[in-house]
């Protein structure tokens, strides 16, 4: 068995370096797309109507419950 010359490991070499950063380069990418997804300060301004109607459907709630504790029927 004979061992391939070296310029056949060097472009091996140097295949391998360009598809290791090409994968890392995808992956930071990836990164930040998620990142900037679950941001909470663009999920909150994209969001703020509808859980500001939650909030304010929970806080009656939990104001009437309240206030029952404390009149007599």
């Amino acid at each position: 068995m004979s061992t391939p010359p070296v310029d056949n490991l060097e472009l091996r070499a140097l295949e391998e370096r360009n598809r290791l950063h090409q994968t890392a380069t995808e992956l930071r990418t990836k990164i930040a797309a998620v990142r900037e997804k679950v941001d909470p300060v663009n999920n909150a301004r994209e969001h703020f109507m509808g859980a500001a109607a939650v909030v304010s459907v929970i806080s009656l709630a939990v104001g009437y419950s309240f206030a029952g504790i404390f009149t007599r029927h």
